[in-house]
């Protein structure tokens, strides 16, 4: 099974050492359950956690289950403790809150800066980024007071993640499910080292970017097809690190089969024309598009409607094939909005006519885009590996290598290549 932590460092760290202070805020909402495995993730990994659950979460998980797998006493209300001043000191010294689930009222809440109880206090009183997981029926999310209150929040840097689709409480199936807690931790995650790097941490807020990711499929009949080995791992560690950065991400992927990154639309599509006709409909408005999918560069010419058979004297049917349309070629010189920037892949093995990074540059200059990720993968390396390391190439000659480390490392300094060059940065 595919680790979807696997493109993030597992153990804890700060720049002073010492565990990372997380608060984990609790809605009163049945998604609360769900909050148990995001705190295991969070201790698993060596974060301090302290749990600030409302009184109505209380009725769906008890006191004692938040106290046995966080290690500390768990409260309420501003009344415990209250020589310790809680409702101020816990806010002060998180370095990161999260709030899962996040209800329509505690959003309401926290909107307009009322502090009812210790955890809208905590809320108010926290200097650290804050993420808000929503989890509600359709109806609520959809609201235009649930609307305003996200787009507030979301003015003053809060980082509301876009709730998922599926099943709801009951029948009902819709927008408003809990993002699935691993996700929510990567997420969560990302937040948290961004946190830790000079700059607006929430550098793409306001920004629309595209993202596609995996490998296109080309079929040969309605058995076989043609493919490549793209896993689709670092298109959605790309996509993570832009909506922990504050950006609005469409992900347009071809056959992965990971879980969706938290805060994402998912466009899943198959064969190279259904990711072209995506990709190209959501650069139209896009500010940034990353094109870390694997196209595959052929098609069959003629797809057998039956499977094809094997042959009595043992040999081979004839193949006949077509080129693709070059997708990042056409993003690079028919552009939906002529500031928008393009990130290209090359996954380069160097032959006799040139090196790795020889062949690399002739394919950026040659594609028109603005920024060329370049992977060697000589013997299969990258794919499918929690790990990368790459060279950033950009249109005006400058070049940033990246060390071997996670996934989610590469996706943050190309985000930073990006953001450097969209209008209004530079």
């Amino acid at each position: 099974m595919t680790d979807p932590l696997g493109d993030h460092d597992r153990e804890a760290a700060s720049p002073t050492g010492e565990r990372p202070r997380v608060v984990l805020g609790v809605g009163g909402g049945i998604a609360a359950y769900k909050a148990c495995e995001l705190l295991r993730l969070f201790t698993e990994s060596g974060h301090d956690v302290t749990v600030v659950p409302t009184a109505a979460a209380l009725e769906f998980v008890g006191a004692p289950t938040w106290a046995a797998l966080s290690g500390k006493p768990v409260a309420t209300d501003v009344w415990h403790d209250v020589h310790q001043v809680p409702h101020v000191r816990i806010g002060q010294s998180a370095d990161l809150v999260v709030v899962a689930p996040a209800t329509a009222d505690l959003m309401a809440k926290a909107a307009h800066g009322l502090a009812d109880d210790l955890l809208t206090n905590t809320l108010l009183t926290a200097r650290c980024p804050v993420v808000l997981a929503p989890a509600m029926h359709t109806e609520m999310w959809e609201h235009p007071a649930t609307r305003d209150n996200v787009a507030t929040l979301r003015s003053r840097g809060t980082r509301v993640i876009e709730p998922a689709e599926g099943r709801l409480t009951g029948k009902d199936t819709g927008k408003g499910r809990l993002p699935d807690p691993a996700e929510i931790f990567a997420f969560a995650l990302d937040v948290l080292a961004r946190a830790a790097v000079p700059g607006p941490a929430a550098d793409l807020a306001g920004r629309r970017v595209v993202v596609s990711a995996g490998g296109t499929r080309e079929y040969l009949d309605p058995v076989r097809f043609l493919g490549n080995r793209s896993s689709g791992r670092q298109g959605y560690a790309l996509a993570r690190a832009a909506a922990a950065r504050g950006a609005e991400v469409t992900l347009v992927a071809a056959n992965v089969t990971l879980p969706d990154p938290a805060g994402v639309k998912v466009v899943p599509v198959e064969t190279t024309a259904e990711l072209r006709a995506e990709v190209l409909a959501a650069a139209e408005t896009a500010d940034a598009v990353v094109m870390a999918a694997a196209p595959a560069d052929f098609r069959p010419a003629a797809v057998s409607e039956a499977k094809i058979k094997k042959a009595g004297d043992g040999s081979a049917p004839g193949l006949d094939l077509v080129q693709n349309p070059d997708i990042l070629h056409e993003l690079s010189h028919d552009r939906g909005r002529p500031d928008s920037v393009v990130v290209g892949f090359a996954a380069e093995t160097g032959d006799s006519t040139g090196s790795v990074l020889e062949l690399a540059r002739h394919k950026l200059e040659r594609k028109g885009c603005d920024l060329l990720v370049v992977n060697d993968v000589s013997g299969g390396a990258v794919f499918g590996s929690a790990e990368n390391e790459a060279v950033v190439l950009a249109a005006d000659g400058a070049a940033v290598e990246v060390p071997r480390g996670t996934k989610a490392a590469l996706s943050h300094v190309i985000w930073d290549q990006v953001a450097a060059r969209l209008p209004g940065t530079r």
